[in-house]
């Protein structure tokens, strides 16, 4: 049974059918799901470049054939320095293979805990590359849905290195339909997709809003343990700058937060808006290190959730931490 329908014809185009290990070399596997497993794949071609192989078993694609083909279509689309992007897709008849640029630095929260320091500045700076890849993204059409720290990773264990967005099995073409699926991670999502109203691409800005607040204090805006209670929270959009934890942080980064978590979507910041933000294009974060406290909190809110889904595409790259990790190991 092909993966692509009639109406995938374009991207079956694209699609190479035949031996995947004709071009690439499949070394040790570096993460395994129910119906799929992650290998490392050397290009045959270009010895000493790396990718990551998701290996789709085509019997745990049953039903979900479209949701695949979807996050094939948005990954297309996409060439940004700060998205992790799709490179291949091979097609045969037990297997689809998704080939992934390899990201080896793991993800956002481990290094911020790992810094030795942390400042406004550092987290003004992950922000930044963030709302410059979601601009993009919004430019070429395409609304994420479920941005969230665990779907910003670095491109490497370099000091310096690039964060990048990855994970689009939620995401959506604008303009293929309404948007109006409850569909996220409860704590991140915009009052408007729990008020079950359509959306568009303001969602994301939401919970890059999230994501900035989290980055300042360590712990989410929204908490409780029923969701119901969480979701009243979040559709009246009520969250606070608690002391001690806001105490030391700018009004700058303040005003940049609810510019962004505004439950009214025509006054809510676009990606655009953000970057013209002081707090991120000026000098208004600032260089005071908060280190100690924020990484308390997170190792208290944030500890290790192990429930990752296999299925997602990108869900291959959070393997990759271990990679990197054992090939430290080694050298040490």
């Amino acid at each position: 049974m092909p993966l692509f329908g009639r109406k995938q014809e374009t991207e079956k185009k694209n699609t190479k059918d035949g031996d995947i290990r004709r071009k690439y070399e499949f070394k040790e596997t570096l993460g395994t799901g129910a119906f799929s497993e992650v290998v490392l794949g050397e290009d045959k071609l270009n010895r000493g470049k790396y990718m990551a192989v998701k290996c789709i078993d085509r019997k745990g694609l049953l039903g979900k054939e479209e949701a695949l083909e979807n996050e094939i279509s948005v990954l297309r689309r996409l060439n940004h320095p700060n998205i992790v992007q799709l490179v291949d897709v091979f097609d045969d008849k037990t297997h689809v293979f998704l080939v992934m640029e390899l990201v080896t630095g793991g993800e956002l929260f481990d290094r911020i805990v790992e810094k030795g320091s942390y400042t406004e500045k550092d987290a003004s700076n992950l922000i930044k590359q963030v709302l410059a890849a979601v601009d993009y993204m919004h430019t070429k059409g395409v609304v994420h849905r479920d941005l969230k720290p665990e779907n910003l990773l670095y491109y490497s264990h370099d000091e310096d290195s690039k964060i990048m967005i990855s994970d689009f099995g939620l995401s959506k073409v604008e303009g293929t339909g309404i948007m109006e699926t409850a569909c996220g991670t409860p704590g991140y999502v915009a009052p408007e997709v729990l008020a079950q109203q359509p959306y568009g691409k303001e969602v994301d800005c939401w919970s890059i809003g999230v994501i900035a607040y989290i980055l300042l204090c360590g712990y989410p805006p929204f908490y409780d343990e029923s969701d119901a209670e969480l979701f009243k929270q979040i559709l009246k959009a009520e969250y606070e700058f608690d002391s001690p934890y806001w105490d030391e942080i700018s009004e700058s980064a303040k005003n940049f937060i609810r510019h962004l978590m505004c439950k009214d979507v025509k006054q809510r910041f676009t990606c655009k808006q953000a970057m013209d933000d002081p707090w991120i294009s000026g000098n208004a974060a600032l260089d005071k290190d908060i280190h100690a406290s924020v990484s308390a909190q997170i190792k208290k809110n944030f500890a290790k959730t192990r429930w990752r889904q296999a299925y997602n595409a990108a869900a291959v790259i959070r393997q990759m931490k271990k990679l990197a990790m054992s090939k430290d190991d080694s050298n040490h």
